[in-house]
């Protein structure tokens, strides 16, 4: 076999292969055995029937069609291993030239990983924010346990913003019923925002068993984008009454015996965050600076397919019904069109840090060890509730595995950079991410950390955020507790 790459860009080669048939004859010995299977000839078993019987029979084209469609990809493989062509997604084949008992010749078109200039790391300079800890912040936190220890009490009074109440709902378009929109007995609190616009200040000021009536626009479901008449009826109200915040409570709800040690450990708790939250600011900070310092040429078919996903993505909600989905961008102020753009500017930004990670994995020989693979794997089995193995099962059945190798390969790149970093706080101070980050030079480098660094920088969708950067979400007190009915 003999094959060339021709460079057409800086992202797209052609991979000219020619083929001797003197190299097929396995080939064709396979595609006789699979076509005697299939074609029943007097005299023969199935299967046993002799080459020149079956050309005979079914002539040539059918077995050359078999040998064909096997060895363009597997000479492919061939060449691009020959060549060490670092190709993205498939290629596009041609046949070029077939010549029976000749030679074969075919040309493969494919993107390739472009060839990047890497600017000078050491130079990498960023600000973040100062971590300040409010005690406000710590009553917070305090407030979220007592609540999960609290009881509810029914009330005799209008409903507030905070309480507990029962409703029923119904609600209608243009006088027609919508079924999904209609419910009774739904346990809601006033002011969380799990429901439509417009509830909360309808409820509020009601008394049991009174019933409100208001507009609003459904953003799912067949009327997505139309204005319905909601309807809601009141039928319970009641308060979440909280325990006395005192030493007796502490010892409730923590391993603790004084109040005060209990807001101790809220304290440290909230640093830990507040101290990741940073590190997770001078990690975007230095991805930004590395893109903006880097050029880095796009392949188009790998965008536009990152693209596709994103658009897969976001109408599959709306069982992949695009007026449907047009109608709940436009409750939100937006067309497809801005959609469209956004997909394009976001799915362009995923697909050049992927590009620009890799080759910095390349450049510092990254490699990943089996615990670094456990952990990730963990903890997206975690994000989506279910087994580590269930989630192997499913990576393996979607061909995924070799992708979250490579997101954690690109994330412990990432990290090298950030922790050669020159990172400061608003007042010049350098800041230490080895917290997040680990130890350089250290064998026991925090793989987590090193988990969560990639992922919002190298998911498929931009919704995918990591562990730390929920931060500011966090509950931090870290223990159990129920809210009861009373």
């Amino acid at each position: 076999m003999k094959s060339t790459v021709e460079q057409l860009s800086p992202t797209r080669v052609k991979i000219n292969v020619e083929v001797p048939f003197d190299e097929l004859k396995p080939n064709f010995d396979r595609a006789y055995r699979k076509i005697a299977q299939q074609v029943r000839i007097p005299g023969f078993r199935p299967g046993k029937a002799p080459a020149r019987v079956l050309e005979s029979r079914i002539g040539r084209a059918p077995v050359l069609d078999e040998v064909v469609n096997e060895v363009i990809p597997a000479k492919y493989m061939e060449a691009v291993q020959a060549g060490e062509v670092r190709t993205l997604g498939r290629p596009d084949f041609e046949v070029t030239k077939l010549e029976d008992r000749e030679v074969l010749e075919f040309t493969a078109e494919v993107d390739v990983r472009p060839e990047i200039n890497l600017p000078d790391f050491s130079g990498i300079s960023v600000s973040v924010d100062d971590v300040e800890l409010n005690e406000s912040e710590v009553d917070e936190q305090l407030d979220e346990l007592r609540a999960r220890f609290g009881t509810l009490a029914g009330v005799d009074r209008p409903a507030e913003n905070g309480d507990f109440v029962s409703i029923d709902l119904s609600a209608t378009v243009d006088g027609e019923e919508v079924p999904d929109a209609s419910t009774s007995g739904l346990s809601y609190e006033i002011g969380s925002g799990q429901l439509v616009d417009g509830i909360d200040e309808a409820i509020i000021g009601a008394n049991e068993g009174e019933t409100k009536t208001f507009t609003t626009r459904l953003v799912a479901g067949d009327y997505a984008g139309k204005d319905a008449e909601v309807s809601v009826t009141v039928q319970s109200v009641k308060e979440r009454e909280l325990p006395e915040p005192d030493d007796e409570f502490a010892q409730l709800a923590s391993e603790f015996d004084t109040l005060e040690e209990l807001k101790n450990d809220l304290r440290e708790r909230l640093s830990r965050v507040k101290k990741m939250q940073q590190g997770v600011e001078a990690r975007d900070k230095v991805l930004e600076s590395l893109l903006e310092s880097t050029e880095v040429p796009l392949p188009e078919n790998v965008v536009a397919g990152e693209i596709e996903n994103r658009k897969h993505d976001a109408i599959h909600p709306f069982d992949h019904d695009e007026e449907a989905f047009a109608k709940s961008l436009e409750a939100e102020g937006k067309t497809v069109e801005d959609f469209e753009n956004e997909a394009r500017t976001e799915s362009e930004k995923a697909v050049r840090t992927q590009l620009l990670l890799d080759t910095i994995a390349d450049a510092e020989n990254v490699q990943v060890n089996d615990a670094e693979l456990t952990e990730r794997i963990i903890y997206q089995a975690q994000r989506f509730g279910v087994s580590p193995d269930e989630y192997v099962q499913r990576a393996q059945q979607s061909g995924q595995l070799g992708a979250i190798y490579a997101d954690v390969r690109r994330g412990k790149a990432l990290a090298s950079i950030v922790r050669g970093a020159t990172v400061t706080d608003s007042a010049g101070e350098p800041i230490d991410l080895d917290e997040l980050f680990g130890k350089e030079d250290g064998a026991e480098e925090n793989d987590a950390a090193a988990t969560e660094a990639t992922d919002a920088v190298t998911a498929e969708a931009t919704d995918e955020v990591t562990a730390s950067g929920d931060a500011d979400e966090t509950d931090v007190t870290e223990t159990a507790g129920t809210t009861t009915d009373r």
